[in-house]
């Protein structure tokens, strides 16, 4: 078996060789720009009768954007009636059914949902209390979700649904405890990774940095410290994802000054018990990551993205496109969502 020194200089010398030579140049092809909103969310499937992929994004001033046609055309949607909602989640599952969530305080934070491509919109959840926050939304099936909120009375605030239509909080004792002035951001819909029915992890910020684990939906929570800024209110975690059962990466830092570039990524290779910082750190703050395929990791923020291709050890940057947020369909459909109605797809080049 090759050791993990071994793997890691043979991952090495190829991150040299492709990055630097530019054998498999990366960059982002933009299939839709234009308009007064700022993209906050995204999320695709595949189209079963027509072999396409549904896209769906969505973000601020109320603005829900889908194509049915892998990204060629887009149409606008809507929920009548709605206040000028900022839409930071969504998670679909076909062209059809689509979970979105708004963030905000109090009765402007919401969950809705569409089983018919969004012609109708069932408001699922909402809540007038002025603590209440949603930060993000994840799903195993259409019929289990979570949802994130800020802390309300000392302890995050966790959602479920096990019928895709009634939402409950967690009882009391089983949400997990937040530090004091800890929180989460609503940035790009990633600080609350969902791997199965039972399993979440969630990452917190401003004034913390911290991973929290269940394995059991939520009765009992561990917490491990994590090697990304959190030294004010706009700094911290803001996405996780996970590359292998027991490999995760998780990407942060301080929004505030987006071009520092230390302290912004971390990765743990036992199932979050301990997190240590990459030997490269992306180029600034990054508010999102995903896994594109196994170790190969690309993250986004507002100076630019980068990848990895060792699991989150190494980061190099490759586009300077401003981005929040991203979402893997599979190894060959990654998709960013950023400022300015920017919806774009990850290419890399063949090798000449």
């Amino acid at each position: 078996m090759r050791s993990r020194a071994s793997s890691l200089l043979v991952a090495l010398v190829l991150q040299t060789l492709a990055l630097s030579t530019g054998v498999h140049a990366q960059s982002w092809i933009t299939l839709n720009s234009g308009g007064d909103t700022n993209l906050r969310a995204i999320s695709a499937a595949k189209i079963a009768a027509t072999g396409h992929i549904a896209i769906w994004a969505s973000g601020s001033h109320d603005v829900i954007l889908r194509s049915l046609d892998d990204g060629a055309t887009w149409t606008r949607l809507s929920i009548p009636g709605q206040p000028d909602l900022d839409f930071r989640g969504i998670v679909a599952f076909d062209d059809k059914t689509a979970y979105l969530m708004s963030s905000g305080q109090g009765d402007k934070s919401k969950i809705h949902k569409t089983v018919d491509g969004g012609i109708h919109w069932e408001l699922q959840y909402t809540d007038v209390n002025s603590g209440f926050f949603l930060d993000s939304i994840a799903c195993a099936s259409p019929t289990n979700c979570f949802a994130l909120g800020d802390p309300i009375n000392g302890r995050f605030l966790l959602l479920q649904t096990t019928d895709g239509r009634r939402w409950n909080p967690l009882p009391p004792q089983n949400l997990p405890t937040a530090l004091p002035r800890e929180g989460a951001f609503a940035a790009s819909n990633s600080n609350l990774l969902m791997v199965s029915d039972r399993e979440l992890f969630v990452v917190t910020g401003a004034f913390a940095a911290r991973v929290l684990h269940t394995s059991d939906a939520g009765k009992t929570w561990t917490a491990s410290a994590v090697p990304i800024a959190a030294d004010n209110a706009t700094s911290g975690i803001f996405s996780i994802t996970r590359s292998s059962v027991a490999s995760l990466a998780a990407v942060g830092g301080d929004y505030a000054n987006p071009n520092v570039g230390s302290r912004i990524a971390a990765f743990s290779e036992d199932q979050s018990k301990t997190w240590q910082p990459p030997a490269q750190q992306p180029a600034g703050y990054r508010s999102a990551v995903v896994s594109q395929d196994g170790p190969t990791l690309l993250a986004v923020g507002p100076s630019g993205s980068d990848i990895s291709i060792d699991a989150g050890l190494h980061w190099k940057p490759f586009a300077a496109s401003s981005l929040n947020a991203l979402f893997a369909l599979d190894a060959q459909h990654v998709y960013a969502a950023g400022p300015g109605g920017t919806v774009t797809e990850f290419q890399i080049a063949e090798p000449k």
